[in-house]
C-alpha cells in the first residue's frame, strides 16, 4: 500500500516547484504509525511506493539529521527524539489551541463529557488537544496526535463541510475509491452530516459501538479545525444530540470570540 501525496488534498502555497527529495523524506517519516513504530527499508519502500535504493539514502540522511534512529539488530529505524520536540513546538505555539483549550477543559469538567479539538490531515483527522471526563469507564483513549478516518467521523464529515468545494470532492473521490461497496451507505451518511452543519451548524456520528459524537467547524483566516464533544452511553443518539448540541455551539462561539473569527 502506497502513501504518496495528493496535491488537491494537501495544498502547496506558492508557485516554486516542489523540492522531490524534501517531500520523499517527509513521506518515509509519515510512514510511521502507532504499530507500526520499527520500519525497515523494504517496509518503507511499501509504504511510500519508494524504489528501495531511494529509501536507503534517505533513510542514512534522516539518520544523519536526527529524525530516525537505527535499530541495527533489525536493521530497521524508529522515529527520534527530534520529532516529538517538534511536535511540542506545534502546539506550543498554536494560537487556535492556547484559545480553545481552557473553555475546552471547563465544558468537559462541567458537563463530565469528552471533548477534542481536531484539523484534517489528507483524508484523515488528527487531535491537537483531547479532554477526557467521560460519565463510564471505557478501554479506549484518545490522546493529542492520535488520527481518527474522516470519513467515518462527526469531526471529519464537519470539516467536508466547510472545507472548499475542489478538497472536499477530491476527498469524496478518494473515499469512493477506498470504501468501494460501502460508498454509497456512506456517502449519504456524509451529505446528510454535511446538510445538518450547513443548517444547524453541527453534525453527529456514532461509529463506535455506544459512543456519540458531535462536531462543529472552527474556520480560521489560516486552517479549518473542529471542536467535537463525545461521551459513552446507551441513550439514544437523538437523545445525546439534544442534550450536548447547545453546549457544543456555544464553545465554538466563545472559540470565535476569543479568537476575533467574530464580533
Amino acid at each position: 500500500m502506497t502513501n504518496r501525496r495528493s496535491p488537491i488534498l494537501h495544498d502547496k502555497p506558492g508557485q516554486s516547484p516542489s523540492n522531490r527529495s524534501l517531500e520523499r523524506g517527509v513521506e518515509i517519516l509519515r510512514a510511521f504509525r502507532p504499530g507500526s513504530e520499527l520500519l525497515g527499508n523494504s517496509d518503507l519502500a511499501e509504504r511510500t511506493g519508494l524504489s528501495k535504493a531511494t529509501v536507503t539514502r534517505l533513510t542514512q540522511t534522516l539518520v544523519g539529521c536526527g529524525m530516525l534512529q537505527a535499530d541495527h539488530p533489525s536493521r530497521a529505524f524508529r522515529l527520534a527524539p527530534a520529532v516529538l520536540s517538534l511536535a511540542h513546538a506545534m502546539r506550543t505555539g498554536s494560537t487556535v489551541l492556547s484559545i480553545a483549550a481552557p473553555l475546552m477543559r471547563t465544558l468537559a469538567e462541567t458537563r463530565r463529557i469528552n471533548v477534542g479539538l481536531a484539523c484534517p490531515d489528507r483524508d484523515e483527522m488528527v487531535y491537537l488537544e483531547s479532554i477526557r471526563y467521560n460519565r463510564r469507564i471505557v478501554l479506549r483513549h484518545v490522546v493529542s496526535g492520535q488520527r481518527v478516518p474522516m470519513e467515518l467521523t462527526s469531526l471529519g464529515r464537519a470539516y467536508l463541510a466547510a472545507a472548499p468545494s475542489a478538497r472536499r470532492k477530491a476527498l469524496l473521490d478518494s473515499f469512493r475509491l477506498k470504501r468501494g461497496a460501502q460508498w454509497p451507505a456512506l456517502e449519504q451518511q456524509i451529505q446528510e452530516a454535511i446538510k445538518s452543519v450547513k443548517s444547524q451548524g453541527f453534525c453527529a456520528a456514532s461509529w463506535q459501538p455506544e459512543v456519540v459524537a458531535l462536531a462543529t467547524p472552527l474556520v480560521t483566516p489560516d486552517a479549518i479545525y473542529v471542536l467535537n464533544c463525545s461521551v459513552s452511553s446507551t441513550e439514544p443518539l437523538t437523545a445525546i444530540v439534544q442534550e450536548l448540541h447547545p453546549a457544543l455551539l456555544q464553545l465554538g462561539r466563545q472559540c470565535r470570540v476569543s479568537s476575533r473569527l467574530e464580533p
